[in-house]
């Protein structure tokens, strides 16, 4: 029931592995993986490489010793740095994972970043299923397809491998057309050169008393000041740089491929005092010795494929980009009706904020002082969200909305056993819900149990009653959302979460539906204790194909100490007072902090009269949607008079049951008609959900409709 972290990992790091596993039950041994292995009984084992501390050592014994005792070996890799030393899958490593930020990505204090996650083809069926694999069509031409999907959670449920929703899809985007553009020289080459940089830094400090605490490292070396860090550290401050400080006798720098040689003399400056010599760069390049040992040398290739050699001109690399992008239809075309994906415009005035230099190029652990404008928009954010829901508190720190929704159940379990309760482990979750939501509980640690809907599509509230006396003692949380997965809104919802606050439990919202409610509704006013509040939906940022996704959560005053923390950076939950908090679930403090200034600047444009017009004009769209397709295509679910929410469920069965024509055809035909799909046969087997969002216009939606009857 171990699970060994390597002591080199980031801390960062180590704080989100330990509120996974403490939920769910797991112990967490910290140790040396090249000493410790031997006198330990785990399950897997995390090995950073290089350390974080810089540290570059072989783990191939590591990883042998793990596998010994038929245990897992995870390797958290650099990416930039396996491109000149040997990579862990020629070790033996069972699963490498890491993060592509470093390919192009501004590190936009804390996210969005791509993370790459590669294991042994023996594991594959046990990976979330968003990995793209090679078919064949109906000519038997080689065509591109979703492999492995049936382990997604709109499947599988609560037996699903993760919880994982929202794909990083953009950003790995760009970090591929990154890699593409330089190819496996041009990156072994700011590898190369990344880490001589770092080599003639550490011998200028060598020279002026101060060694490095390793011999092989890539980009990052920490450095022996005895007693001094603080005071180094401060006058590096003066002159723009920041350093890392260990403790008190450890100073750490990384390099990048920003990193300037004249940077290399200013740090000097820094460490120098009036008694030392001037120190010469060139001089020091020259006596430079590769300190990367043979055996850990990379000797293999990489990226072979030949798109990674044919794109050298910014001008080719442009007509490429502009050739892939035109086979995808995307909001520029036309509408994405997606349903329960709220495919909203993003306009450029909210966009433009992300290009800019003091968003986008700020580390996520800079000191509080030097981040204050960033201070004030969350604080202004949460402010404005906390407005919008009715709640008293939201956590930034979510990156996706399955994110939010795991925070949220976390911080009802810790506020269970809080109180001497942490036998409540029951989450009730009605049989139409999303995926995500079973297997977010599964993931806090809860049983699932499932609760019916009637045939209008609401929670059958005799069932949810009986369920909640059964489970009354052990009652943890419902899960539902609201507006329903069906499309419509539940008028019990205040019975139905009065019902699980009498048997003591705490009311989860899934915010997927929000923007069928701002301005018009408070989801923290009708009985909700916490939500998260999806903002690449409801709060206009884009998509990308699927990413970056940003899920805070809102809680009610009760809950507040509950929200996530973090280990490096104070004051990112104050009602936790460090003790209450269930930890850290992302590596940055606010999440994907640099996407935020979009929903900042969409409510803050909007106001409150523009929010509650766009919810008002959503619903009209989706009515308006479901009233001209009723007779050809019927509407499955609908609330009183005959309304829908924001989105509708139309049914394809009798088309399917008379011709044989299936959804799947009616969607390939539509994609001829230059529309992308609604979403199929969910949450209703044989159906269309259908989701215009206030973005479109009439005429839109009228040939959009006209397509459909057409077909």
């Amino acid at each position: 029931n171990v699970f060994f972290v390597d002591h080199g990992c980031h801390p960062q790091t180590l704080a989100v592995v330990r509120t996974r596993a403490a939920f769910l039950g797991y112990e967490v041994a910290v140790g040396d993986p090249y000493k410790d292995l031997d006198r330990q009984e785990f399950f897997g084992v995390l090995i950073q490489y290089p350390a974080s501390t810089g540290a570059l050592r072989d783990p191939a014994e590591a990883i042998a010793k793990v596998h010994n005792k038929n245990a897992l070996a995870t390797v958290a890799a650099d990416i930039l740095a396996l491109t000149i030393v040997k990579p862990p899958g020629e070790m033996e490593a069972d699963i490498v994972i890491g993060s592509a930020q470093r390919f192009g990505v501004p590190m936009g204090y804390g996210g969005p970043h791509a993370a790459y996650f590669a294991t042994r083809d023996a594991y594959k069926r046990s990976t979330p299923g968003r990995i793209i694999g090679v078919s064949i069509d109906a000519q038997g031409r080689p065509a591109l397809r979703m492999a492995l999907q049936t382990r997604e959670q709109h499947i599988r449920r609560e037996k699903a491998t993760s919880n994982i929703c929202t794909a990083q899809v953009l950003l790995a985007n760009i970090s591929t057309l990154y890699a593409m553009y330089h190819g496996p020289d041009g990156l072994r080459t700011i590898a190369n050169r990344v880490h001589r940089l770092t080599q003639v830094m550490a011998l200028g400090l060598d020279q002026l008393g101060y060694p490095v605490s390793d011999n092989v490292y890539f980009d990052t070396v920490r450095i022996k000041v005895p007693g001094l860090a603080g005071r180094i550290a401060a006058r590096a401050r003066e002159s723009r740089i920041n350093l890392r400080q260990i403790d008190a006798d450890h100073l750490g720098i990384t390099f990048d491929e920003t990193t300037k040689r004249s940077n290399l003399l200013t740090l000097w400056r820094v460490f120098q005092t009036a008694a030392d010599r001037k120190l010469d760069i060139e001089s020091l390049d020259r006596q430079v010795d590769e300190n990367i040992p043979t055996p850990l040398r990379r000797q293999s290739g990489f990226l072979t494929h030949e798109i990674f050699h044919r794109y050298r001109s910014e001008t080719e690399m442009m007509r490429y980009m502009r050739r892939t992008a035109s086979k995808d239809i995307s909001l520029g075309r036309s509408m994405i009706p997606l349903g329960s994906c709220t495919m909203k415009l993003n306009s450029t005035s909210e966009l433009l904020p992300l290009s800019y230099r003091d968003f986008s190029n700020l580390h996520p652990f800079a000191p509080l002082d030097q981040t204050q404008g960033y201070q004030q928009l969350f604080e202004e954010l949460e402010d404005m969200l906390c407005e919008i829901t009715g709640f008293h508190a939201i956590s930034l720190q979510p990156n996706a909305g399955s994110q939010g929704e795991y925070a949220g159940l976390l911080c009802i379990r810790a506020y269970h056993q809080n109180r001497g309760e942490a036998h409540r482990n029951i989450c009730l979750i009605p049989s139409s819900a999303h995926g995500t939501n079973p297997a977010s509980a599964i993931l806090a640690g809860m049983e699932v149990v499932v609760v019916g809907c009637d045939n209008e599509g609401n929670i059958d509230l005799n069932d949810l009653s009986d369920k909640a006396a059964v489970h009354g003692d052990d009652l943890a949380a419902l899960m539902i959302t609201y507006p329903s997965t069906h499309g419509v809104f539940e008028e019990s919802i205040r019975e139905i979460c009065q019902v699980i606050h009498r048997h003591g439990g705490q009311v989860y919202m899934d915010g997927a539906n929000l923007n069928a409610l701002v301005g018009i509704c408070r989801p923290g006013e009708i009985g909700a204790d916490v939500a998260h509040i999806n903002l690449h939906k409801t709060f206009a940022i884009p998509h990308g194909g699927g990413g970056p996704g940003m899920g805070p959560i809102g809680v009610l005053s009760h809950l507040s100490p509950y929200l996530p923390d973090h280990p490096l950076v104070e004051g990112v939950n104050p009602a936790a007072a460090g003790k209450n908090t269930i930890g850290t679930i992302a590596a940055a403090p606010w999440g994907s902090a640099a996407i935020l200034p979009i929903s900042w600047a969409y409510i803050s444009m909007l106001g409150a009269s523009g929010l509650r017009r766009a919810t008002e004009v959503a619903i009209l769209n989706a009515n308006y949607i479901a009233r001209r397709l009723n007779d050809h295509y019927p509407v499955v679910y609908t609330g009183p008079g005959g309304l829908v929410a924001h989105e509708c469920i139309v049914d394809l069965s009798e088309i399917k049951a008379n011709s044989g024509i299936t959804v799947e055809d009616v969607a390939k035909r539509l994609v001829d008609y230059g529309f992308h799909a609604p979403t199929m046969s969910w949450p209703v087997a044989d159906s269309f959900m259908i989701e215009p969002t206030e973005s479109e216009s009439k005429s839109e939606l009228d040939r959009f409709c006209d397509a459909l009857i057409l077909i």
